[in-house]
């Protein structure tokens, strides 16, 4: 009989923007996994399992530890781990890839096209864009996060193209609008790169008094010079025309297909729909850099709001006792489950028509499922096929994430 409960295997990454040895969440739940090995404290460490995919996209497969299956087979063997409605919709899948990110510079300026754009994409250029997929996504902070996402209010962005250095990027319009925002975004990816640090130069000479509410920018700006030099053109569209955020754990985002954002510093449960798309233009090398005009033909406009990018968290009634929360976003793909369990304490999910991964973020205790105690520590993977209730407890306390489809 096959198991509906199986614990995953993963594995690391070391891009150089990761955090350092054990600063880094991803290295320690990867530390965590039986089979690996110590944390080298000289090593950067970026994503946990490759990419930290626990799904079934291809690329970077996830496996069964008992087995040494990939999970995407596992899933295919057995389809009605899904559940007949995920079944029908997206097939013997996972549709949803989470992942957890460690990061200590400016992740890459991007967007993931939209589902027409990504079909047209694929079609064009199947090696680089090897899906025909959208890919919105959630963060949720494990540790303080930082991040641009979105777009400042476009009244807020009128202002602070009047200040001298930067007359030169808004075109002639009558009002600023997302079409006139629109074309200032591009006036700044196009622009020589002397013209970027130029400008870059001279907005760090002027008070912080003169950017109003906004004056995190010459340092930000900065700061971002140091990682990436002056001449990106990421500083100007990052620090000027999008939102910065700084959250605390717990606190959550989410980004629609097409919405611009680049994470700055920490640690985060990310999810997404399942797609590896994704067009960059800004904080990495210019030769790994999209043309300026796709990624500008791509962009949407919205949220224009900080508050807006934020994505609350609610309880959830698939939590019995009360302490299981859930993050939905607006799309079909996945919600994420958060339960956090003080000493003592327990909780049961109840059984989910669809399939689930779930890691322990924090803590350690016990998962019951018919017939068997599972043993649960921090960094552990777990997959769960659809229709299966979980009761946890925990003597001292245990934190997990759960996102799920049905």
């Amino acid at each position: 009989m096959t198991e509906s409960v199986v614990q995953l295997r993963c594995s690391i990454k070391h891009d150089s923007w990761g955090k350092v040895g054990s600063h880094s969440r991803a290295a320690q739940y990867w530390s965590k996994t039986p089979g690996t090995g110590a944390i080298d404290e000289s090593q950067h460490y970026s994503e946990f399992d490759g990419q930290m995919w626990f799904g079934t996209y291809p690329s970077v497969p996830t496996y069964v530890m008992s087995t040494g299956e990939v999970l995407q087979d596992f899933v295919k063997k057995n389809p009605q781990l899904v559940g007949k409605s995920v079944l029908d919709r997206f097939g013997a899948e996972i549709p949803f890839l989470p992942k957890i990110l460690s990061f200590s510079k400016a992740l890459p300026l991007q967007i993931h096209p939209h589902k027409k754009l990504a079909e047209k994409l694929h079609q064009v250029d199947p090696k680089k864009f090897g899906d025909a997929n959208h890919k919105p996504e959630i963060a949720i902070a494990l540790s303080k996060f930082e991040l641009f996402a979105g777009w400042k209010p476009l009244k807020d962005i009128e202002a602070l193209m009047k200040l001298k250095p930067l007359e030169r990027f808004p075109p002639e319009h009558e009002k600023f609008d997302d079409e006139t925002l629109m074309l200032t975004c591009k006036s700044m990816l196009s622009a020589p790169p002397s013209e970027i640090s130029e400008t870059v130069r001279a907005l760090q000479s002027l008070p912080e008094s003169n950017f109003g509410a906004y004056s995190y920018i010459p340092g930000m700006l900065g700061r971002l010079s140091k990682q990436y030099t002056e001449c990106d053109s990421g500083n100007l569209v990052a620090t000027l025309l999008m939102n910065y955020l700084t959250l605390g754990p717990g606190d959550a985002v989410f980004v629609p297909a097409d919405s611009i954002h680049a994470y700055l510093e920490g640690d985060i449960v990310e999810c997404m729909a399942r797609s590896d798309n994704v067009l960059n233009t800004g904080f990495c090398p210019r030769a790994e850099r999209d043309s300026y005009a796709l990624f500008t033909r791509a962009l949407t406009f919205q949220p224009h709001s900080p508050q807006d990018c934020l994505l609350p968290r609610k309880k959830s009634d698939k939590g019995l006792n009360g302490k299981t929360d859930v993050y939905a976003p607006p799309i079909e793909e996945f919600n994420v489950l958060s339960t956090c369990l003080g000493g003592g304490e327990t909780e049961t999910h109840k059984a989910i028509l669809g399939p689930s991964l779930m890691i322990i973020g924090k803590g350690e205790g016990k998962m019951n499922i018919p017939g068997k105690t599972i043993d649960l520590h921090e960094g552990h993977v777990y997959f769960i096929g659809q229709g299966v209730a979980l009761d946890f407890s925990t003597e001292k306390g245990m934190q997990l994430f759960r996102p799920y489809v049905e």
